[in-house]
C-alpha cells in the first residue's frame, strides 16, 4: 500500500509541475511496476497495453462520438436550439440564461463534450444576453454550468471512458445519465430564478414570441431531433419494429450519429473542404490525446493493482469498521477536493482505478458510482481555481474576468451540491431507466 501511496503523490507532483497526465501515470506505473516486478515485465506489460488499446474495437466508439460532436458543431445547430428555447423562455425575467441552459442540455445530447459545449454556447447566447442589459455574472455562469452538462446526458465521451476503464455497460450508463441530466436543467434554471429574484436588474425580461414564431423555431431543430431519436433509439431498441427494425451497440450507435450529422452538416451548406478537413483533423488530435492518457491510466491502474492497493483500502475499512455510506463520503469529498486543481478527465482517471475496486466491494452499483463520479466531475468543471470550463469561456468572451465568472456561477454550483445529495439519497433517480433494460 505504501508504494501505491508514493505513487499517487509523485503523478500529483508530476502535474502539478506542469507534466502531461498521461506521461505522468505512465511514467510513475512503469517505475513503480517495474518495482514490484522487474523492467522486462513493466516493458512488456506497458507494450502490450499499447498494442491492445490501438486495437481495441470497443474504443472506436469515442473518436465517432467525437466526430459526431464536431459536425454538429460545424452544422450550426446551436443556433436553432437556442432559438427554439429563447421562444418559450425569453420574456421571463432571467428567460434568456434559462433559455441558454436549456439549448446547452439540447447540444450536450448531440456533442457528448463539456468543453465543446461551453464555447459553442457562448458564442451563441452571450451577444443576445449582452442585447438586453443581462449581468455578465449570470451570461457567464448560465453558459459554464450550462455547459457541463456535456458530460453526462448521453452521449456522454466521459461516461465511455468510465464505461471502458470499469467493463461497465456503457448503454446502460447512457441511459442512467438522462434522469441526472434532466435535474441538473432543472436545478439550473431555479438557480437563474434565484439569481434574478435576488437582483432583478442581473436578468431583464426578453420580447415575447408569439405562437406562430414558436412554431418556426421548433420546426427548426428537427434535425437535432432526429439525430438523437436515431442514436438513442437504436442503442435501446426503440426503433426495433417493421419495417426498420434498427438496433445499435455503443460503436454503432455513435457511427450512424457522426454519419448523420455529417450528412446534416452538408444539407445546410455549412460544410465546406475546409471545414471537413479541420474536423478530420481535430477528431484526430482529440482521439490520439485521450488514447494516450488511457494508456497511461492503465498502465499506473496495473500498478496500483499489483501493489496491492484497492485491497488494502478494503481491508483498512474493514478494520476501522466504516459503514460503505461512510467511506463514499470520504470518496466524494477527495473528488470536490482533486476538482480544485484537476481538470476533469485526468481526474476521473487518475482515481476511478484506485476507488472503483473498493466502492464495488462496499455493494455500491457500478452504474451509479459511475454516474455519480460524473455529476462531481461535473461540479468541478465549475470550481475554483480551475474550473475548466470558466478558463474555456474567459477565453471566449475575453472582456470577463474569472473572478466575475466564479462570482455567478456560485448559486449553480450549490445546486449542483444540492443535486449530487438527492442522487445519493435516492439512488432509484439513477438506476430506474438502467433496470427497464
Amino acid at each position: 500500500m505504501t508504494e501505491s501511496l508514493i505513487g499517487f503523490a509523485a503523478v500529483l507532483v508530476l502535474v502539478l509541475v506542469r507534466v502531461p497526465i498521461a506521461f505522468a501515470m505512465g511514467l510513475v506505473g512503469l517505475v513503480g511496476y517495474m518495482i514490484e516486478t522487474s523492467w522486462r515485465g513493466a516493458v512488456s506489460m506497458a507494450g502490450r497495453l499499447i498494442i491492445d488499446t490501438s486495437q481495441d474495437y470497443g474504443l472506436s466508439v469515442v473518436p465517432l462520438f467525437i466526430l459526431m460532436g464536431l459536425f454538429v458543431n460545424k452544422g450550426g445547430i446551436s443556433r436553432e436550439l437556442y432559438a427554439v428555447s429563447n421562444a418559450f423562455l425569453g420574456h421571463m425575467r432571467g428567460g434568456l440564461a434559462m433559455a441558454t441552459i436549456c439549448a446547452c442540455g439540447g447540444f450536450a445530447a448531440i456533442s457528448g463534450s463539456s468543453l465543446a459545449t461551453a464555447a459553442t454556447m457562448s458564442k451563441v447566447a452571450m451577444p443576445e444576453m449582452r442585447k438586453f442589459g443581462y449581468s455578465d455574472g449570470l451570461s457567464t455562469a448560465s453558459i459554464a454550468a450550462g455547459g457541463t452538462l456535456g458530460i453526462l446526458i448521453p452521449p456522454s465521451v466521459i461516461l465511455v471512458i468510465y464505461g471502458i476503464l470499469t467493463e461497465t455497460s456503457i448503454g446502460q450508463l447512457f441511459i442512467a445519465g438522462i434522469i441526472p441530466g434532466a435535474l441538473g436543467i432543472l436545478f439550473y434554471l431555479i438557480a437563474v430564478r434565484i439569481t434574478v429574484a435576488r437582483d432583478p436588474k442581473a436578468g431583464p425580461a426578453g420580447l415575447r414570441t408569439d405562437w406562430a414564431g414558436r412554431w418556426k423555431a421548433i420546426k427548426g431543430v428537427w434535425a437535432v431531433l432526429l439525430l438523437f431519436g436515431l442514436v438513442i433509439g437504436g442503442l435501446y431498441g426503440i426503433l426495433d419494429f417493421w419495417p426498420i427494425h434498427l438496433t445499435f451497440s455503443p460503436t454503432e450507435a455513435a457511427g450512424m450519429g457522426a454519419m448523420g450529422a455529417f450528412l446534416i452538416a452538408l444539407a445546410r451548406r455549412s460544410l465546406s473542404f475546409a471545414d471537413f478537413r479541420e474536423v478530420l483533423s481535430e477528431t484526430t488530435m482529440t482521439t490520439a490525446s485521450l488514447f494516450a492518457v488511457l494508456i497511461g491510466a492503465w498502465i499506473f491502474s496495473n500498478f496500483v493493482n499489483i501493489a496491492g492497493l484497492p485491497e488494502a483500502l478494503r481491508t483498512m475499512v474493514e478494520n476501522l469498521g466504516l459503514s460503505p455510506w461512510m467511506v463514499m463520503a470520504v470518496i466524494l469529498l477527495i473528488y470536490i477536493i482533486l476538482g480544485c486543481v484537476f481538470e476533469s478527465l485526468s481526474m476521473l482517471l487518475l482515481t476511478v482505478p484506485i476507488f472503483f475496486p473498493l466502492v464495488t466491494g462496499l455493494g455500491f452499483d457500478p452504474v451509479w458510482f459511475g454516474i455519480i463520479v460524473v455529476v462531481v466531475t461535473e461540479i468541478s468543471l465549475i470550481t475554483p481555481p480551475v474550473g475548466l470550463n470558466v478558463f474555456v469561456l474567459k477565453g471566449v468572451v475575453g472582456d470577463v474576468s474569472t473572478g466575475t465568472i466564479f462570482k455567478g456561477v456560485t448559486p449553480f454550483w450549490l445546486m449542483d451540491i444540492l443535486r449530487l445529495a438527492l442522487l445519493l439519497a435516492i439512488p432509484s433517480l439513477v438506476l430506474y431507466l438502467p433496470s427497464l433494460m
